[in-house]
């Protein structure tokens, strides 16, 4: 256990469960088969020096272990416990350990939040009686510190094979998630830190490793498997800690569709989250959140050899043309550019290849009549490497790996790693396991699958992987209750904080209407004002276009429509506004049960919901994230004047969602709804205009 100052109680924490001086497994068996005896057997196996203790009064001494018949017993306190009893057990081993000085525990059982109400309750009472002593778990298959060989889990995967030490640090918030990693780098050659389930998180939970992994010298990327982010401050203050200290976060976040997110809640016993909002959540600092399971150790392995593409040009080189084909498309799927071979390249690669070659000036260069012997391989990619017509270079190993398996790869082991080289990566297409693992081994990023060698190319350029097409998880709806406001005390606080509407009059009724609009520049809007009515086109209270002369008509006819809408709709006037021109976004809230408020920028007007032109970011929100919004929608161009049209205020349109931003954290938790649709975009130079405002507070909710 380290006494760094840097590390805080969390971190603190975790040191604790990762390098302890003592350790103390409570209800362990001697029994390798049973899983209360797999801490014994694998804390027993690995490089663990310190003082081991046995707590279970039914067996004898178990070598490298001390045996107690109590927990009162220990001589003095540990440093970290594995608490393998059942629910009820681990809850009076808990109390007795904090009453006892251990810093930091590990609880095995299940049966709390995950099961229920009276499990939720349960697990409260875990928490209160670890006091200052803090939980991994509960339902937790532990913590596995590779760097030191020190294991203090009950997962069978460390009886995998070829398991290494490596440079990524992983959070998961499935044990057999965690499981999966292990045994599955273990098979491609790659290699971990550290590794923590934190399971259903009644204390410390993913932000906490991430911070545990930002002062962990051993690590350099950090890999989570999120079901849920229970405390969203709590993560991007910890994501943001790791940005600043240069090490990147890869995130496999399950709940795309309703029934992952509904597995996954009944997992951890947390709200799972609208997957939208998490999308949102990520981008706030950088986080790379990948497609499949399987990326989650593709990205972080080609991330921890620590190089980086300069540029988006890559070259291929293939002795296979379908497997040439396959990186092509999964590179331009994620912008990643195919570039031509300069000339200078071509000639070096026919001073190379006399005869020997075809496709020399395209991309990707196959070699399928040169072949893939050493004298062929490594000049062929020191050229690649060399030329500034790519930034990175992509090497397909095709069939005749099978037989020279070493042959193949060991030109790409040379080059990768001389000096100043620039990336290689290694699509291998036929299902060489073993292939792929000497690669990974030896500082290649190789891959089985091509979309995995596109996501890692795309990481190591910075840039975000982009999801696939999806309609996700809609947002949880808010308690219901609470009233809408009439339109003109929703512009009215919406005018407070920098988005203003045209100008308008309120009447109390039709005559009163035509003798306050006389100011007022045809053509014009009519709208009924109702509180408790969230759309007033449905039960025909608005009508567009209208002139002086029949404002009177309009008026009368709205108001009988609205008398006619039912109950709960109270009638408070008339409000007549000026008509305004111009393209149509929609400025809106959402807001998570789980994550909390978000901003959705879209394309506005009545078919908003039918387009799916939407964005959405977590507030606080500058100038700079509004701008980056705004250009991912599909109406960008338009707005930017494309094609001939006519520039219109973006830069108005940043500044309204920064202000709505703004809006949205002032009014706090008892601001329901809120939505901007129409929100008029003027030409450059002339503003953005709120035309209609729905707003919906809800005391219940603060």
């Amino acid at each position: 256990m380290t006494d760094d100052p840097r590390l805080g109680g969390a971190s603190r924490a975790l040191s604790y469960l990762a390098r302890p001086r003592s350790v103390a497994i409570v209800g362990g068996s001697a029994d390798p088969t049973k899983i209360s005896g797999r801490p014994v057997k694998f804390l027993g196996r690995g490089a663990f020096s310190g003082e081991a203790f046995l707590v279970n009064p039914s067996l004898p001494e178990v070598a490298g272990f001390v045996s107690l018949a109590s927990i009162e017993a220990l001589p003095h306190p540990v440093d970290a416990a594995f608490v393998a009893l059942g629910t009820k057990g681990a809850l009076e081993a808990v109390r007795e350990l904090a009453a006892g000085g251990t810093q930091a525990a590990i609880v095995l059982a299940s049966g709390f939040s995950e099961s229920g109400a009276a499990g939720e309750e349960l697990q409260r009472s875990l928490a209160l009686a670890a006091g200052s002593m803090r939980l991994l778990g509960p339902n937790t298959l532990g913590a596995v510190n590779l760097t030191d060989g020190v294991f203090l889990s009950a997962s069978d995967a460390l009886e995998t094979p070829g398991i290494t030490p490596g440079a990524i640090g992983v959070a998961s918030q499935s044990g057999g998630m965690m499981a999966s990693l292990l045994s599955r780098a273990a098979g491609h050659g790659i290699g971990f830190s550290k590794l923590f389930a934190t399971g259903n998180e009644a204390d410390l939970e993913v932000a906490d490793c991430i911070e545990y992994f930002v002062d962990d010298d051993a690590t350099s990327v950090i890999a989570l498997y999120l079901e849920t982010v229970r405390r969203p401050d709590r993560f991007l203050a910890a994501a943001q800690l790791a940005t600043r200290a240069g090490k990147p976060i890869v995130c496999f976040k399950v709940g795309r569709s309703e029934a992952g997110a509904r597995a996954a809640a009944s997992h951890t016993g947390a709200l799972a989250g609208s997957d939208r909002i998490y999308d949102a959540l990520f981008d706030k600092v950088g986080v790379r959140r990948v497609e499949r399971f399987s990326e989650l150790l593709e990205v972080p392995a080609a991330l921890a050899t620590n190089k980086r593409l300069g540029g988006n040009r890559i070259g291929v080189l293939t002795t296979t043309g379908g497997g040439g084909t396959l990186i092509a498309d999964a590179c331009g799927a994620l912008g990643l550019e195919l570039s031509a071979p300069d000339a200078a390249l071509v000639a070096a690669l026919e001073h190379l290849l006399p005869g020997g070659g075809s496709d020399l000036a395209h991309n990707p260069i196959d070699l399928t009549l040169a072949g893939t012997r050493p004298e062929v391989m490594t000049p062929v990619i020191e050229a690649l490497t060399a030329t500034e017509a790519f930034d990175g270079v992509v090497v397909v190993v095709g069939s005749s790996a099978v037989a020279l398996p070493r042959m193949v790869a060991d030109p790409l082991i040379a080059c990768a790693n001389k000096p100043g080289a620039k990336p290689i990566f290694a699509f291998v297409s036929p299902h060489l396991p073993e292939v792929i693992d000497r690669l990974n081994r030896n500082g290649v990023p190789a891959f089985a699958a091509p979309e995995g060698c596109g996501a890692a190319l795309a990481a190591l350029l910075g840039e975000r992987i982009p999801s696939a097409p999806r309609k996700g998880v809609a947002p949880r709806a808010t308690t219901a209750g609470g009233e809408f406001l009439n339109e003109d005390a929703a512009k009215e606080l919406l005018a407070g904080y920098g988005i203003h509407s045209p100008r308008r009059i309120v009447a109390a009724s039709a005559e009163d209407a035509v003798w306050g609009a006389a100011e007022l520049r045809e053509p014009l809007a009519v709208k009924v004002l109702a509180s408790g009515l969230a759309h007033k086109s449905d039960v025909g209270g608005v009508a567009l276009g209208v002139g002086h002369s029949e404002l009177a008509q309009v008026a009368t006819r709205l108001l009988a429509n609205i008398g006619r809408a039912g109950q709960g709709v109270r009638v408070e006037g008339i409000l007549v506004e000026e008509m305004a021109a111009g393209t149509e976004v929609l400025l809106g809230m959402v807001r998570d049960g789980a994550l909390g408020p978000a901003i959705l920028l879209g394309s506005g007007g009545l078919d908003a919901e039918l387009i799916d032109d939407t964005v959405i970011c977590l507030p606080p929100v500058d100038l700079a994230e509004a701008r980056a919004m705004i250009k991912r929608l599909r109406i960008a161009p338009a707005l930017h004047g494309a094609r001939g049209r006519e520039r219109l205020d973006v830069d108005a349109l940043a500044g309204a969602i920064v202000a709505f931003g703004a809006m949205i954290q002032a009014l706090g938790e008892s601001l329901a709804e809120i939505e901007i649709n129409p929100l008029v975009v003027l030409p450059a130079g002339a503003g953005v205009l709120a035309l209609d405002a729905l707003v919906r507070f809800d005391p219940a909710l603060a």
